[in-house]
């Protein structure tokens, strides 16, 4: 006789017990267990709890290969689900295997388990085991499959609503609540003050102040008292929801006539333009990428998007400042330069529109396509290509959690009839025209923060902490990858020879990039180093670069003066004939800045269940050196949260959002 200890775990999630029948099979290499009922309508799987049963067998198994786990409906109760955490075996030579499950079992569901250390195919020896990947991979590929909405943009998964999704990667039903229930808070918040049906304009910038009376934050108010002001302006090219476009300029475009004499006064003393442009002063944000991309019709007429120039210079006192704008590509008598000594009302608006391109960017482009587009491309890739006892499967499947469900809600959300970006002055047809260029032109560098910053001339520009804290987590990351893919990859051998990993960033390039070989993205990986600074690239994006351009939008977008996606007014043409009335018409009215803000509530809203960047509730791997380099990971990523929080204390505007302790570890809203 041979005795084996089982330990199950059920998660703790609402709802994660049952009272079902629960029955356990072993296989080793020398044999397989009798199909054994563990408990039976009694306390053993309700949720969170730990349980331990000894299973007697006539002989010892062998080395243990698989675990199969059945899940029967009880006749007289009625059916549930139970999510199964994982299952330890300690065997009679008191080895302990850990058998990661962590996924939803339904009733009359058999569920075989794998455990012990991450494998890669080629290690692969035992027929059992060789057989039950190929079963895994071929049953996971007829799950997630690819649907093409649209030719120019990544491939999205087939399902159409969250509830079709398997259930190993739906929300919680813990989330799923609480979602709804912000939702709903939300709708009533507005409701309550009238304003979501409200077709009337705004009579005064202080009017729009009571919109949240229910909402608000620190950094909210803070822009509400700011917005006018231009060092404030700039600094949100850096520091704001979208520092990803603006760049170093030392030649100004020939498209974009600026003249000394325009710029002297908001200049140094004695300098001029060429001096500074000379001394790395001065930066650029072009919107080029806009240009003639038809806008949207509003009240039967095409509303007005500007595809300009806005030029900052970086100040004695270290603000950035903006010093020009023009709205349009093309210079001429009808798109003048726009200059801070221009009357209030002409200035402001110039800003807005500006600032109205920059948010349909964020929006189309650095938020959706390049984190939540990008991570679902990943997601699936990964879901398709590996089995779960692959190292890289083990490493990326907790920086998915909940993916797939929020892009398939999100695009319903946010596209739909009612859509908050459909409302936007692009309109759905004209952001996704956005996203079909922007991925033409998208490259791996740009993805891959240390180039991205380094190609845009960044690297010295003082008070920019998104690239300070960015870069310190790029090289956290990086080492923590480096530790694990060198612990499972000794050679550049074996990753050409991993035939898995091979398909899994072949399916990214052609489904994510569109087989765009001027991507830079690798179609195919060579080496060891290859692979670290991909899934480098990967990690960052679906944790960090994400929470940047997500977390901080009802911040600085809730006042819709410092910057909206709608704007119903033409940009002005000629100097000295707006007023603030003028403004005030541009902006969107009530019932539409109701529905943007609110949407910017429910995309900034943190949640109860969060799991902070390097925590990995999850237990996946089961071998000592990777534990350890977890461990690691999380000290140095609590270095840097201690860090960034000391230096946040003492500036007047913190930049909180690449705090560590403030990052999700996956894409999640």
């Amino acid at each position: 006789m041979a005795e084996y200890k089982i330990e199950v775990t059920t998660g703790d999630t609402e709802n994660a017990g049952t009272l079902d029948h629960i029955y356990v099979t072993l296989f080793g290499t020398e044999g397989q267990s009798k199909r054994t009922e563990l408990g039976y309508l009694d306390i053993d799987f309700t949720t969170g709890a730990v349980t331990t049963y000894t299973m007697e067998t006539s002989c010892c198994l062998g080395t243990l290969l698989l675990v199969k786990v059945e899940k029967d409906p009880h006749y007289i109760l009625p059916e549930d689900e139970w999510y199964c955490s994982k299952i330890v075996v300690t065997t009679p030579d008191d080895d302990v295997i850990l058998f990661p499950c962590y996924r939803w079992v339904s009733s009359g569901e058999l569920v075989e388990l794998r455990g012990g250390r991450a494998m890669k195919v080629y290690e692969e020896e035992h027929p059992l085991l060789i057989d039950h990947r190929k079963r895994e991979r071929a049953l996971k590929k007829s799950l997630y499959q690819w649907k093409i909405i649209d030719k120019g943009i990544p491939h999205f998964t087939s399902f159409n609503n969250s509830s079709e999704l398997p259930a190993e990667i739906r929300f919680s039903k813990s989330k799923q609540h609480e979602m709804q229930n912000v939702a709903m808070m939300t709708d009533v918040a507005l409701k309550l003050k009238r304003l979501i049906d409200s077709s009337e304009d705004w009579e005064s910038f202080e009017e729009m102040k009571t919109i949240f009376c229910y909402k608000k934050t620190t950094m909210s108010e803070y822009v509400t008292q700011h917005w006018k002001e231009d060092d404030f302006y700039g600094s949100q090219f850096l520091n704001g929801i979208n520092p990803n476009t603006i760049k170093r300029c030392s030649e100004l475009p020939p498209n974009f006539p600026v003249t000394e004499d325009m710029v002297r006064p908001f200049l140094e003393e004695d300098s001029c333009l060429h001096t500074e442009m000379e001394d790395g002063n001065i930066f650029i944000c072009d919107k080029a990428i806009m240009d003639g991309i038809p806008a949207r019709n509003y009240n039967g007429e095409p509303l007005d998007v500007t595809a300009g120039f806005c030029l900052f210079y970086l100040n004695p006192d270290k603000k950035l400042m903006p010093i020009a704008i023009q709205l349009h590509q093309e210079p001429s008598r009808q798109n003048p330069i726009f200059l801070p000594s221009d009357p209030e009302p002409d200035w402001l608006l110039a800003k807005m529109f500006i600032k109205n391109a920059d948010l349909m960017d964020h929006q189309a482009v650095h938020h959706l396509m390049k984190t939540h587009y990008l991570a679902e491309v990943l997601a699936v890739a990964t879901l398709r290509s590996f089995p779960v006892i692959h190292p890289i499967y083990k490493l990326l499947i907790p920086h998915f959690r909940y993916t797939l469900p929020i892009n398939t809600e999100g695009r319903k959300v946010l596209f739909g009839r009612e859509g908050a970006l459909r409302m936007s002055s692009l309109g759905y047809e004209g952001l996704t025209e956005l996203m079909r260029r922007s991925l033409s032109e998208l490259t791996y560098s740009s993805l891959c923060l240390p180039e991205n910053i380094t190609a845009r001339g960044l690297e010295s520009i003082p008070n920019f902490y998104y690239r300070d804290d960015g870069l310190k987590l790029w090289k956290i990351i990086n080492r923590f990858v480096e530790e694990i893919m060198e612990h499972y990859y000794h050679s550049d051998c074996e990753v050409q020879d991993d035939s898995e990993l091979q398909e899994w960033i072949h399916e990214i390039f052609m489904h994510g990039f569109l087989g765009n070989t001027d991507t830079g993205i690798p179609h195919c990986f060579h080496n060891v180093e290859e692979v670290i600074k991909f899934i480098t690239m990967v990690i960052f994006t679906v944790t960090a670069q994400h929470t940047a351009v997500n977390d901080g939008q009802f911040d600085y977008s809730s006042w819709m003066p410092n910057g909206s996606l709608l704007l119903r007014q033409p940009p002005p043409t000629t100097k000295g004939e707006a007023c603030m009335d003028t403004v005030l018409d541009t902006l969107p009215n009530v019932a539409e800045t109701a529905s943007i803000a609110g949407m910017l509530w429910l995309l900034s809203e943190k949640y109860t269940d969060v799991v902070p960047l390097g925590s990995y509730p999850e237990e996946r791997f089961d071998e000592h050196d990777p534990k350890e380099m977890i461990k690691d990971f999380q000290d140095e990523l609590s270095h840097l949260s201690e860090d960034i929080t000391s230096r946040n204390s003492e500036l007047k505007v913190p930049y909180t959002y690449l705090n560590p302790a403030e990052i999700e570890n996956s894409i999640t809203i």
